[in-house]
């Protein structure tokens, strides 16, 4: 079993990185996303004992004071850390600039998804999965 320090690749993707025990996470270690942020953590026998997730644009996730959207505030957090654009010039995501969505598609955060042939491609156009 593994132990020690160690990197460790899931098959999503998703990599550990950080301090294993009889072959599960634990003590400090981090798991990043391949679509960018991560969950930085305190493990104990494969369970996080406490973490903070951090999101792709940087924007730390905290569950008891998350004021991030909400019906008081509702900008972007790149329009809270580099303010507005000019009058005239909207901004429709948190990405600056958005990803274009093909004709018919929709975001689905990793990808898009094509309706009409029910599959989702990354940003790339490779294949994802059938939905």
């Amino acid at each position: 079993r593994m132990e020690g320090f160690g990197y460790y690749t899931l098959p999503t993707g998703t990599e550990y990185r950080g301090s294993l025990w009889d072959g599960m996470f634990h003590g400090k270690g981090a798991l990043y996303l391949p679509t960018g942020g991560g969950y930085r953590a305190l493990w104990d026998r494969g369970l996080p004992t406490q973490g903070k997730f951090t999101f792709i644009d940087g924007l730390d996730y905290d569950e008891e004071k998350w004021l991030y959207c909400d019906g008081y505030d509702r900008r972007f957090y790149t329009e809270i850390c580099s303010g507005f654009k000019p009058p005239g010039i909207a901004q429709l995501t948190n990405l600056d600039p958005p990803k274009i969505i093909p004709k018919g598609c929709y975001d689905c955060g990793d990808g898009f998804y094509n309706p009409k042939t029910r599959i989702v491609v990354d940003y790339k156009r490779k294949f994802l999965r059938n939905a």
